[in-house]
C-alpha cells in the first residue's frame, strides 16, 4: 500500500455515502477527487493491472467484439490492451452519444486513425462508422457497489444502452479505491462483473 495519504490504506473498504443522505451527485464529487488524487506511477501500475485483467477477460470470454472506452476525467487509461486486443483480431468500437436522451451508438475504432471530440467532448473517429452492438462492452465506473451496480456521472447514457435487448456482456472498469456504499436504483443495471487493478 501507499504511504501517501491520499490514497486510500485499505482498497477493499468501500467509501461511505455523504454524511446526511445527500444525493449520488455528492458522491460523484468525491469519487471524482479521490481519483484525480491518485499519483501519476500509482495511476500508471494500476492501469497496467487493469490491461492484464482485461486481456485476459477478453481470452477467456472470446469476444470477437468489443465496445471500448476514450478515457475522460482521469478514468484508467486502457490503450496498452486496445493495441493487444487488435492485434488479436479483435474488432473495437468506441461509443457515440447520438442525442442526450439516448442510448450510446457504437463506430469502428481503427488504432491511430484521426479522432476528433464530439459535443459530449469525448473522442470519436473522424470517419464515423456506425456498427451494430458489440457483444460485450468495457465500462468505465467513476464508482461501484458490493453488488455490482456502477456509479456514472448521471447522464444515464449506460443506463439506456444496458436497457436495450439484446443486452450485451458488461464489464466495468474501476479502481478499487472507488467501492463504495450507494444504494441501487430501480433504473440502475447490475454489470456482470468488475474489474479492478486488485483482481491482476
Amino acid at each position: 500500500m501507499s504511504s501517501d495519504p491520499r490514497i486510500p490504506r485499505n482498497a477493499l473498504q468501500p467509501l461511505a455515502q455523504p454524511e446526511g443522505g445527500q444525493p449520488k451527485s455528492a458522491l460523484r464529487k468525491h469519487m471524482l477527487a479521490a481519483r484525480r488524487a491518485v499519483d501519476a506511477d500509482t495511476r500508471a501500475q494500476w492501469d497496467r493491472a487493469l490491461c492484464r485483467q482485461v486481456l485476459a477477460w477478453q481470452q477467456k470470454n472470446k469476444a470477437p467484439a468489443l465496445g471500448v472506452y476514450w478515457p475522460l476525467r482521469d478514468e484508467p487509461d486502457l490503450h496498452p490492451a486496445y493495441a493487444e486486443l487488435a492485434r488479436r483480431g479483435v474488432r473495437l468500437l468506441l461509443p457515440v452519444v447520438v442525442r442526450r436522451d439516448a442510448a450510446l451508438e457504437f463506430a469502428h475504432w481503427q488504432i491511430g486513425e484521426a479522432m476528433v471530440k464530439d459535443a459530449m467532448g469525448v473522442a470519436v473517429p473522424a470517419d464515423l462508422r456506425m456498427e451494430a452492438y458489440p457483444p460485450a462492452l468495457l465500462v468505465p465506473c467513476l464508482g461501484y457497489n458490493r453488488h455490482g451496480y456502477r456509479l456514472g456521472y448521471g447522464g444515464g447514457f449506460y443506463d439506456r444502452t444496458l436497457a436495450r435487448a439484446p443486452r450485451p456482456a458488461t464489464v466495468g472498469i474501476a479502481y478499487s479505491c472507488l467501492l463504495a456504499d450507494f444504494p441501487d436504483d430501480s433504473h440502475d443495471i447490475a454489470l456482470d462483473a468488475v474489474l479492478t487493478e486488485l483482481d491482476a
